[in-house]
């Protein structure tokens, strides 16, 4: 085997344990492009560290993140690389961390709409998040219950005073403070779940997979407590945007139904009748058109759709799904004494980013004290 055309063995690992997890087969390949997007030639005498990187955006300043933490191989959720390149170049900001990663021996693999897909997946993810399955909450009192719901006023655009600005960018990975997770008998609500559109053929190692989720309660949720449950399976953003009815204020709204799409969801969601439209990004007129019909939206912006995802689940799935992938081309590549030094070492890391975040921040307005 010549190192100059071979990746590392552990980001092989990291590839099979990914393709495992979220087969290609699940992505929507009309359009996405996912799998394995820059595939870095191994160097066993600038061997790099068993660790991969788990991110949503490969971003300049993950790329150096990625260096610096010594790592492997990126787990990159939206892919760097979409259309057909005819030039890599330094100018180009995208290409220039592509070529600097192959530099240093970094490789790339980008899932994408295979993870979205995916039973237990992002989807899932998100419909845990709004139907309470799974709610990450400060435990104030100490009794191991969900606290109380706080509502606000309905119309935040009231003036109160002369406002102060403070720009609040949606947790990361270094300011966030976690949450207590606890799942109480009866912090689930009952509902039904089903994909928007589901898998066709179906896999045989994934059944129930799709593109977004429909759930249906089995009783009406009032949305205050629906947007309860979302801040705090949000870890508690400064907030999100809404639209409602203009007739309608948010006490006045129940919720039956949800359609969930992570990303940018208008097109999966536009023809859905459903109460609520839950997804990462939707446009003016798109949103414009759910209120006339009644419906609400929610959008957390793009990337906040996603990014609590990789910390919560994938990087579990990841460690335990490698230890099983690694140890098996530990075993296929034993008697090749070129990778003997990287394959001695059994332990590995799976890291998630620090310094990823969605580019867009929300600006809070403080009142001046009086």
């Amino acid at each position: 085997m010549s190192s100059s055309t071979s990746p590392a063995p552990f980001s092989r690992a990291v590839v099979r344990a990914m393709q495992r997890l979220y087969p290609k087969a699940l992505a929507d390949n009309s359009w996405d492009n996912t799998g394995l997007l820059l595939e870095a030639p191994f160097d066993h005498k600038r061997r790099r560290s068993n660790t991969v990187l788990l991110t949503i955006d490969l971003t300049r300043a993950v790329a150096e993140e990625a260096i610096n933490h010594d790592v492997s191989i990126i787990v990159a959720y939206h892919p760097i690389i979409f259309r057909g390149l005819k030039s890599l170049t330094l100018a180009n900001t995208q290409q220039n961390s592509l070529l600097r990663l192959a530099s240093h021996g970094i490789s790339v693999y980008s899932p994408h709409t295979a993870v979205d897909a995916a039973p237990g997946g992002l989807g899932d993810w998100l419909a845990d998040i709004v139907t309470g399955t799974k709610t990450l909450y400060d435990d104030k009192e100490g009794d191991g219950k969900p606290q109380s719901p706080e509502i606000d006023d309905d119309d935040p655009f009231i003036e109160k005073g002369r406002p102060t600005y403070t720009l609040n960018h949606h947790p990361s990975q270094t300011t966030l403070r976690l949450a207590k997770l606890a799942i109480p008998e009866t912090i689930t609500t009952p509902h039904t779940r089903r994909p928007i559109v589901p898998q066709s053929p179906e896999l045989e190692s994934h059944p129930g997979a799709g593109m977004g989720r429909i759930v249906n309660f089995k009783e009406p949720q009032p949305l205050p407590t629906v947007l309860d449950r979302i801040g705090k399976g949000l870890n508690n953003p400064k907030g999100f945007p809404i639209a409602i009815p203009q007739d309608k204020t948010i006490s006045d709204i129940s919720i039956s139904s949800v359609g969930i799409c992570a990303g940018s969801g208008g097109s999966l969601l536009g023809n859905l009748d459903v109460d609520l439209l839950f997804t990462g990004e939707m446009s003016h007129h798109e949103a414009l058109a759910a209120i006339e019909k009644g419906q609400v939206v929610i959008s957390l912006f793009h990337s906040n759709s996603e990014r609590g995802f990789l910390s919560e689940v994938l990087r579990e799935q990841l460690e335990e799904t490698v230890v099983k992938e690694w140890q098996t081309i530990r075993e296929e590549e034993s008697g090749n004494e070129e990778v003997k030094e990287a394959l001695s070492d059994q332990e590995f890391e799976v890291l998630v980013s620090e310094i990823d975040r969605d580019p867009y921040g929300i600006v809070v307005l403080k009142q001046e004290a009086e």
